[in-house]
């Protein structure tokens, strides 16, 4: 047990607790920001920030993944606090939990397997694009000394790794730039001018609203809707980190472990959230790397509340911006403009769409889910070529070989290689090179064999594969004079 908790938690100490404090920094205007969408209170965000940063480091499945309040979220929360209040979102947070914990029982990550590798490259990209969109507002058209703040940031977090990594280039840009704007009284946006912070602790409490099937009617769409959302996001993101640490995570739990913070976080008088790419990044790139990285950054964020409250809102929002676009530099895969070049065209489509939609959405599920549908119907269409070689008119005994796998998309092209006005043959399907997939590809050779029998024709099926042989016997209503299905 002694092992397996150094594996999971103190392999990786200072690091973890440098880079944690650094994204407790990054969390702040983020969790503000997203509670202003959602049309709540800036601590409503900070509240749940803090509460599932620190229950997912114990639940979840993916040491170093950050998890907190999210504009996805808060997207899909925003119509439900403008028409029903704060008292439903908590109720629809709930339920959100219970969800996303039962889908994790369901183990819904093995879902992951159909997410094809266009679409990941798609929405890494597309993320990268949105969180930039999102901090062009604290730097774009301020003043001048906002962008200088910017320029220096960006050249503190690209240079200073370069000659010292003993204590993460953004902490040090934040703790720098902070004291500098202070004392200088430069007119810089701060996170105070986000919203107010309260130095309390956040307090349990109930849901006030009625416990009945209505309440239910009005929160399940929503919590449904949460409840997707926030684990495509977390299981995409957790993929993706996996990739960068070169490590494995059990995504089932961390299924599980996002509806456990979610339900809690709501007794809290916190919203519901998921994992954030954008602070997961900058905790692997300033070297979390366990659990305690996610904790600290969890733990921390609530001491900046409480106890350095008034210093937290003196700190400048281009330096947080400028952290902000290195991440995106960082995460925008560079690469895929090659791999629009070399990858199939197919291919190439399904990850433009899948930026092009969530980018004019800002909304992740939409893009994903876009994506995967467009894949497969490309590879529906890839699939659904068939060819059957057809012998010559006048001899009596007639070979048509399949070629291409025979199902539903691919019936019309094969009945349409029969020319079933033919009378007195003998006709042989060879379906050595193919394979009989479904239902519909089984009443489709019934149509044929029955078509030619009408006009004294023998029909004999040869060269089926143990699988299609199975599927026709089960499904087939064709039979010769003795009621046997005429196959060899």
């Amino acid at each position: 047990m002694l092992e397996n908790l150094k594996r999971t938690w103190f392999f990786n100490v200072r690091a973890d607790i440098l880079s944690g404090i650094v994204v407790a920094l990054a969390l702040i205007p983020e969790a503000i920001a997203f509670s202003l969408i959602a049309g709540v209170d800036p601590m409503v965000g900070l509240y749940a920030s803090f509460c599932i940063a620190v229950i997912i480091a114990f639940a979840g499945g993916r040491p170093a993944m950050i998890s907190a309040a999210t504009g996805a979220m808060a997207l899909v929360l925003a119509p439900l606090v403008r028409e029903h209040g704060i008292e439903y979102m908590l109720a629809a947070t709930i339920l959100t939990g219970i969800i996303q914990f039962l889908l994790g029982v369901f183990k819904v990550a093995t879902l992951m397997k159909f997410i094809p590798r266009a679409v990941m490259i798609g929405f890494v990209n597309s993320l990268a694009i949105l969180i930039f969109m999102a901090q062009v507002p604290y730097f774009w058209g301020i003043n001048g000394a906002t962008y200088v703040f910017l320029g220096i940031t960006l050249l503190i977090v690209y240079v200073v790794p370069r000659f010292f990594k003993a204590i993460p280039a953004p902490l040090i840009a934040i703790v720098v730039l902070t004291v500098v704007s202070v004392f200088t009284g430069f007119n810089l946006q701060t996170v105070g001018d986000m919203g107010n912070i309260t130095q309390t602790l956040p307090s349990f409490l109930i849901p006030d609203v009625p416990f009945s099937i209505e309440t239910l009617q009005i929160i399940l769409p929503y919590s449904f809707a949460l409840a997707i959302v926030g684990l495509l996001e977390s299981l995409l993101t957790s993929s993706i980190v996996d990739d960068m640490t070169d490590t494995e995570s059990d995504k089932n739990r961390e299924a599980r472990g996002q509806g456990i913070a979610n339900f809690v976080t709501a007794f809290f008088g916190g919203m519901a959230g998921c994992a954030m790419i954008g602070q997961s990044m900058i905790n692997v790139k300033s070297g979390g790397r366990s659990r305690l990285s996610t904790l600290v950054a969890g733990l921390f964020l609530m001491f900046l509340i409480l106890v350095l409250g008034d210093l937290v809102v003196l700190m400048p929002m281009p330096v947080l911006a400028g952290i902000m676009v290195m991440v995106c530099i960082g995460t925008f895969d560079w690469s895929s403009f090659q791999y629009l070049k070399k990858a199939p065209r197919s291919d190439a489509i399904v990850m433009v769409v899948t930026v092009i939609i969530v980018v004019a959405t800002h909304d992740l599920s939409k893009g994903v889910i876009a994506g995967v549908i467009l894949s497969a119907v490309f590879f529906v269409a890839k699939i659904s070529k068939l060819e059957v070689t057809k012998p010559a008119e006048d001899v009596k005994k007639q070979v048509f070989k399949v070629k291409g796998q025979l199902f539903f998309a691919s019936t019309t092209t094969f009945e349409q290689s029969f020319d079933l006005s033919v009378q007195d043959r003998d006709i042989v399907i060879d379906f050595s090179n193919s394979h009989v997939w479904d239902d519909s590809a089984v009443g489709s050779i019934d149509k044929i064999i029955l078509k030619y029998r009408e006009n004294n024709n023998e029909v004999r099926l040869t060269g089926l594969n143990e699988a299609s042989q199975r599927m026709i016997d089960k499904l087939a209503v064709f039979t010769d004079s003795k009621g046997k299905l005429n196959t060899h």
